[in-house]
């Protein structure tokens, strides 16, 4: 009677499937399906066998006797007509031949011979001849000797069949079982050390090192067994080993880290705060038990700092009262990947106040200079317009020479001061935007008029190309007219001589594109996106002159207004700089410091 364990499973009868010896699993899933090919191999060959036998018996019956049974029919039926037809006697005599030469069977042969013997006379004297119930009576006992063997043959295939069916009854229930306990038993013997395993794995993967798996089998399960065990034991030593470490480095990073002067939050791939160290909390006015482990978004509803913080868009200098004193720190986020995806988000509040300070005193040290350096530098060009002028004297060609210089070099320390003091304004939030209705159309001719004389100089021509009805535009004409004219002397500067500039002003949705294309060298593609930035010139470029504020300006005053300004270049074949405005935009002036 078959019992099963505590935990379901069948036993497996170990000496039947030779596991008292060191087997493998190949060799044991070879020994199933090698006696699950022996059970049919032996099934089909015992109904092959007999199928045979059948076969055989049933072919004699119809080769030997059946086929007798019809040539005495036919003579039968010759010998009823040879009295009034004598034609007949070729049959009769066909089908005794016939049947003379298939006898068979005990005493079919003298009663064969007997009806030769009648026909003969027959033959001899068809008219005197007066024994025909003696020929009936021979082929009928020829007919009784084949339907007697036809009787027993019978019997002996019945036997047979009787034989057969037992045979295979047997063999298909002795077969069953077997293929009954191997099915019953060989699954479990290789699902249960996988669910054992499988538990184990689970064990561990829940730090659970403790966890011991004892299979007591001698194949690779039980090496598998060994080699799980061997992993859990060296995993609970690191386990125990280095856990005190880690918590005193744990300890020690938390320390060095509560004592740096930057705020510092950590927040988990959901959000919830995981470290906030003491300068954070003095930035943000919260307690760290009071804040780790809970949402941030949640605690960000009742703090305007860490709103503005978790915000996607969020400005990268925060103006802080810190200490009674306003303070500036600048927001650096830092994600975390890991193996499975986003693994967190580190926040860093770093005090940038020294060099906001040091920043403050450049702007208006600047500042201070450049309008110092405009009314000595008007004077230098109202003196060189003087000595220009012919009333005053004729100049010879030298002096004509260095006058040009002087006036070349004041025109250009004017543009830088005035570079400088525009930059000044918008880094101290200074800068008023004076709003006023505009068409474009005015604002693209004013810049090509205050170009034309420098690009005629060259030989370029300027091809203006303004779409007609345009709508206004609600803008600071002079500011605008200004970065108009910034973005067509850099096309000046960087044509080739004898080359064009196209300007186009043309409608896009609910905007007006302004768009200065050169012909000219082009910008490389990895200096794109520092085109716009403070101080910064193209290596390699022609131009040595100027301070590399002029398109960094140009996107403060774009961007002041709402709009948005942008370059595209083909290098070796020219550049595009636009910019856009929202035609009757109305813009209040905004503070760009923060």
């Amino acid at each position: 009677m078959a019992y099963s364990r505590p935990d379901g499973s069948i036993p497996v009868n170990r000496s039947i499937f030779g596991i008292g010896m060191r087997t493998n699993i190949k060799t044991k899933l070879t020994a199933g399906l090698l006696i699950l090919f022996a059970i049919i191999l032996a099934f089909g060959g015992l109904g092959i066998f007999y199928v045979k036998r059948l076969s055989a018996d049933a072919s004699m019956i119809l080769k030997d006797n059946h086929i007798s049974l019809e040539y005495c029919n036919h003579m039968l039926k010759a010998l009823d007509d040879l009295p009034d037809d004598h034609s007949k006697e070729a049959v009769f005599e066909n089908n005794l031949k016939l049947e003379e030469n298939n006898i068979t069977e005990p005493g079919e042969y003298e009663a064969a011979a007997e009806v030769r013997s009648l026909f003969e006379q027959l033959k001899k004297d068809p008219k005197g001849f007066q024994d025909y119930k003696r020929m009936r009576r021979a082929i009928l006992e020829i007919e009784d000797v084949n339907q007697i063997a036809i009787i027993n043959k019978n019997i002996v295939a019945a036997n047979t069949a009787i034989q057969a069916t037992f045979w295979l009854t047997l063999v298909v229930s002795v077969l069953s079982i077997a293929a009954f306990a191997f099915i019953l038993n060989f699954p479990s013997m290789i699902t249960r050390p996988i669910r054992i395993l499988t538990g184990g794995i689970k064990e561990i993967a829940s730090k659970n090192y403790s966890k011991r798996i004892d299979l007591n089998r001698h194949d690779e399960f039980g090496d598998l067994a060994e080699a799980f065990n061997s992993m859990a034991e060296k995993l609970d030593e690191y386990e125990h080993s280095n856990l005190a470490e880690m918590k005193f480095e744990k300890n020690r990073v938390e320390t060095i880290i509560n004592k740096i002067n930057d705020g510092i939050i950590v927040l988990s791939d959901k959000q919830e705060i995981l470290f906030f160290n003491n300068t954070a909390e003095k930035l943000f006015g919260l307690r760290d038990r009071n804040v780790i482990g809970r949402y941030a978004p949640d605690i960000a509803l009742d703090n305007d700092l860490l709103r503005a913080l978790l915000q996607k868009d969020s400005k990268k200098t925060f103006r802080i009262v810190a200490d009674s004193k306003e303070c500036f720190f600048a927001r650096e986020s830092v994600f975390i990947h890991s193996e499975n995806g986003d693994g967190g988000q580190v926040i860093l509040l770093r005090n940038v106040t020294p060099f906001q300070e040091q920043d403050v005193a450049k702007t208006n040290f600047i500042a201070t200079v450049s309008h110092e350096l405009k009314t000595p530098l008007f004077a230098l060009k109202v003196g060189a317009q003087l000595l220009d002028d012919r009333r005053l004297g004729q100049l010879n060609d030298d002096q004509a020479e260095i006058l040009g210089t002087i006036r070349g070099n004041t025109e250009r320390l004017l543009r830088i001061t005035a570079e400088l003091l525009n930059m000044s304004q918008v880094e101290t939030g200074k800068m008023q935007l004076k709003l006023e209705s505009v068409q474009p159309g005015e604002i693209t001719r004013s810049a090509i008029e205050a170009v034309d004389l420098e690009a005629g100089q060259l030989g370029i021509a300027i091809t203006p190309a303004v779409e007609s009805d345009l709508p206004s535009i609600r803008m600071d004409a002079e500011k605008v007219t200004w970065v108009l004219i910034n973005l067509m002397t850099n096309a000046i500067r960087y044509s080739n001589k004898g080359g064009h500039i196209d300007v186009q002003v043309r409608r896009n949705k609910g905007n007006i594109d302004f768009i200065v294309t050169d012909h000219g060298r082009g910008i490389e593609e990895k200096y794109l996106p520092y085109i716009f930035e403070k101080y910064f010139k193209v290596p390699g470029s022609r131009e040595k002159i100027g301070t590399g504020l002029g398109l960094a300006i140009s996107k403060e005053f774009i961007e002041a207004l709402g709009g948005a300004i942008w370059v595209r270049s083909d290098f070796g074949k020219g550049s595009t700089f636009g910019f856009s405005l929202a035609a009757e935009a109305s813009l209040d002036p905004v503070n760009l410091l923060t």
